[in-house]
């Protein structure tokens, strides 16, 4: 990475150390929205480990009209076999998988039977991309013994290419997962992770541990499958160098960490290290996370990690990490020197205001539009129905993070048992909303309603002939007044969720870009300057 972000960062930071204009906000609007979705987790109270995980949910414009649509999985009935409390009936409508095609009024309309997605898994996560370089946005959906990949017509309708693709032979059980361009040739590889191999006739264990947990299940290795630009995919897994190391993936995601253009990958874990695979530049890749000092907790422990995110946290240019947790969320500061990132959590004002929570799904967003990414954290019980509290934690500037949540709005003081959350723009509005997953209830969608002046910017990519049509992987540079912000374009991160893929900025009270410069995967880079902010930016490859 350049060094010289540096003093250009700090100088941004005495220009941004004024209080700030007014609380972030967020007001619920499922209900005015039309958006009707209960995750389940098909049993009448929990009994397993596959019941307890959750679920996510995606963003993305499935129908190419310039708004982000909606996609949330959710669980199905099972039966005794599979459940030691097993629905007493079948449920009048059964649950399934839900497509919201948005309006561009603030509401949404369920079209999951029309397009074709319902799906008949018991699903966990969601990440879209144009695997195929159509101009159409497909959908994989992870779950419990399968994948489903869905191509997108281009129609408004998606047909089942799980087999034809190459992905039908997929076992286990498949959870957080990312898209990303490995060996940079143009075509869209994807990263699936599996948690552990589960057994559900397992009965073993103590009646105080309510049910067993992730330690008492083997572990199982992750999966990576190379796109061979034809339509189809190669596993790859063990000639990466990926296959070889085994763990209970929880999320997964994707992006260039060193600087050094190439996309690497980061597995948060379940009680087991956690994994960091660099990427060789040669189709291989290196396992580095104790190294890096990503593999364990502060103590040496491994953790109940949960939802990574690669982001520059406190705009020194580097790409910093931030991982939810079930004990300490963690944020490891980028150091520059080498592969070091440095646990930062205490310092940050993050670890101690959460300890008291298990967190899961999580946005690394600048909600506000100040110029700084803030924090959105969601929680809820482990192994049990405990509802919790969920947090905003808003950037001060100087590697500090505030507890903002009790301004945030009536969404913070209310408790569920959360698990996904997908973060997005929907409104257009250059405002960052959420949707959040809660185990066997209802989901919330959030309008960003903050109040003040700060400018904004959102950066649509669109890849040529030697980049995925994406961008993913695309690296952004912003200059406006003293502030200089870097962002990747990402598919996939957090908790079983993926993201707008519009690479978003506030600009505070910038009233210009001076500049924009975008490293796309091929090497071009493309220099845009005295851009007009507030607007969705659309930027093509030349």
């Amino acid at each position: 990475m350049k060094i010289g972000f540096v003093p250009l960062f700090l100088a941004g930071l005495a220009a941004y150390a004024s209080e700030p204009t007014g609380p972030i906000r967020f007001e619920d609007i499922t209900a005015q929205a039309g958006i009707d979705f209960r995750h389940s987790f098909g049993s009448q109270r929990l009994g397993s480990l596959l019941e307890s995980t959750g679920a996510g949910c995606v963003w993305f414009d499935y129908n190419n009209d310039g708004r982000l649509d909606l996609y949330v999985v959710t669980g199905k009935p099972l039966g005794g076999d599979m459940h030691p409390y097993p629905l007493k009936k079948p449920p009048e409508k059964m649950p399934h998988n839900h497509l919201y095609r948005n309006n561009g009024d603030g509401t949404f309309t369920d079209v999951t039977d029309q397009a074709g997605v319902a799906t008949d898994l018991y699903s966990m996560s969601a990440i879209a991309a144009d695997f195929d370089n159509d101009g159409n946005t497909d959908l994989l959906v992870t779950g419990y013994g399968r994948v489903i990949l869905y191509r997108n017509k281009g129609n408004g309708t998606f047909e089942d290419v799980t087999e034809k693709a190459g992905l039908g032979k997929v076992t286990g059980w498949t959870i957080g997962s990312a898209w990303l361009d490995y060996d940079k040739d143009g075509c869209l590889d994807v990263f699936i992770g599996r948690y552990v191999k589960f057994d559900p006739k397992y009965r073993a264990y103590y009646a105080a541990d309510n049910y067993p947990g992730p330690l008492d299940y083997a572990a199982d290795t992750n999966l990576l499958f190379h796109n061979n630009c034809n339509g189809t995919f190669t596993d790859v897994s063990e000639k990466s160098g990926i296959g070889a190391y085994k763990g209970r993936t929880m999320g997964a995601t994707s992006g260039d960490f060193d600087g050094d253009g190439w996309p690497d990958i980061y597995v948060a874990n379940d009680k087991t290290e956690n994994f960091l695979f660099r990427n060789k530049h040669d189709g291989t890749f290196e396992e580095i996370a104790t190294q890096a000092g990503a593999a364990f907790g502060q103590n040496g422990e491994s953790t109940g990690a949960m939802g990574p995110v690669f982001a520059d946290l406190d705009g020194d240019g580097r790409v910093d990490l931030w991982v939810t947790d079930s004990k300490y969320n963690r944020l490891l500061r980028n150091t520059g020197k080498g592969v070091e990132l440095e646990d930062v959590s205490a310092q940050a004002g993050v670890s101690e205001a959460t300890a008291q929570y298990a967190s899961w799904g999580t946005g690394v967003f600048d909600f506000d539009n100040d110029g700084r990414p803030d924090l959105f954290i969601v929680h809820g019980g482990l192994i049990q129905m405990v509802p919790m509290e969920h947090s905003l934690f808003r950037n001060a500037g100087a590697g500090k993070f505030t507890d903002v949540s009790s301004t945030a709005g009536p969404f913070f003081d209310v408790k569920t048992v959360g698990r996904g959350a997908c973060f997005a723009d929907f409104m257009n509005d250059g405002k960052m909303g959420a949707f959040v997953v809660s185990l066997g209830a209802p989901g919330t969608l959030l309008r960003n309603v903050t109040a003040n002046g700060n400018h904004w910017i959102a950066v649509k990519l669109t890849g040529g002939r030697k980049t995925n049509r994406d961008g993913i992987g695309a690296k952004l540079e912003l200059t406006a007044g003293a502030q200089h912000q870097l962002a990747q374009r990402v598919a996939g991160c957090g908790y079983l969720s993926q993201d707008d893929g519009r690479v978003h900025f506030g600009l505070g009270p910038a009233a210009k870009i001076n500049e924009l410069k975008i490293t796309w995967p091929s090497g071009t880079v493309q220099i845009l300057r005295d851009i007009k902010p507030d607007q969705i930016l659309k930027v093509e490859e030349k």
